[in-house]
């Protein structure tokens, strides 16, 4: 499987496959840029997609990654009072430069450098989530369990 993938999404296969995960990476024919496409594309429920965002701490210009539930639309405010990081945005060629990823793409995992990471308290209702792998066709299934342990993420209260 790994040999049909594109070199981004290659390079998140061999990053869960080197962590000792087990999760296969797969590239779809139709896009997964967004939480909607990517819901349409696998089959389920936008709630299931695990989005990755990029956020840009504006005191140290680290960036930052927030894994969201697809269907909510993330509170900077809850996760800077949880956290005491100051996010501001981040565009296209910071995360491209920084993340190693351009978005629509960015998986939880495998980036230029490990990333702190903020995790969606509201994923854990799903039994089975899904997470973009490198390329805007190329996801992952996992269980929300096994995030903490891959991303070594905290769980944050973080929708609007």
């Amino acid at each position: 499987m790994t040999s049909k993938l594109k070199d981004s999404a290659k390079r998140v296969q061999k990053y869960l496959i080197d962590k000792g995960f087990s999760f296969e990476v797969k590239e779809l024919p139709g896009s997964t840029r967004t939480a909607q496409e990517a819901a349409d594309s696998i089959g389920c429920t936008v709630a299931q997609i695990a989005k990755s965002l990029v956020f840009k701490e504006t005191k140290t210009n680290i960036p930052i990654l927030v894994i969201a539930s697809g269907s909510h639309r993330v509170d900077v405010k809850k996760i800077e009072q949880a956290t005491g990081l100051n996010l501001g945005k981040a565009d296209g060629n910071y995360v491209k430069d920084n993340v190693g990823y351009a978005i629509g793409g960015v998986p939880p995992v495998g980036h230029n450098f490990p990333l702190k990471t903020i995790l969606d308290t509201d994923l854990k209702n799903y039994e089975v989530i899904w997470a973009a792998a490198g390329t805007p066709f190329a996801v992952f299934q996992l269980n929300p369990n096994d995030l903490e342990p891959l991303t070594n993420g905290i769980w944050v209260d973080l929708s609007e």
